[in-house]
């Protein structure tokens, strides 16, 4: 079985790798792949003011480096709770919502983990990316809320 978790840092993802690693880090026919997504910033061509282009590249290495990161934390949490898991990672780029659901499509994902909710205000208000991954996965979709203390 082939078990997609994507995180994006928040405490939710955290909740998801946890389940993960309880419903599937003891199987030993699983294997859990670790994605993060980070989208390039673009510049708007409406903007009042010049940007310089280096402003832009920055902006886009932060996010890329926090979603490094984000990898790296959940892989570290599955294999603390799970050391025997098969664990691998890919940092992917793109809409977060549409790169999950294509990049399980192209790994034969059986099944797609993700939290209930994501990073920041501007998400939820926008539209959810759990929500568009349930609507547009090419498999089952494990949407897990964080407990409530």
């Amino acid at each position: 079985m082939k078990v997609l978790l994507a995180t994006d840092g928040s405490e939710y993802s955290e909740a998801a790798a946890i389940k993960t690693c309880e419903m599937f880090g003891r199987l030993s026919d699983t294997e859990i792949k670790v994605v993060s997504v980070y989208e390039p910033f673009q510049p708007i061509a409406s903007e009042p003011f010049a940007v310089s282009a280096e402003y832009y590249r920055e902006m886009t290495n932060a996010s890329k480096n926090n979603a490094v990161h984000y990898i790296e934390a959940t892989e570290g949490l599955i294999r603390d709770r799970c050391p025997d898991a098969n664990i691998s990672t890919a940092l992917l780029e793109g809409k977060p919502s549409a790169r999950i659901v294509e990049f399980a499509e192209e790994w034969g994902a059986n099944a797609i983990v993700v939290g209930s909710h994501g990073r920041g205000f501007w998400g939820r208000l926008l539209g959810s990316v759990s929500n568009a991954v349930v609507n547009h996965a090419p498999c089952s979709v494990l949407v897990v809320r964080k407990p409530t203390d």
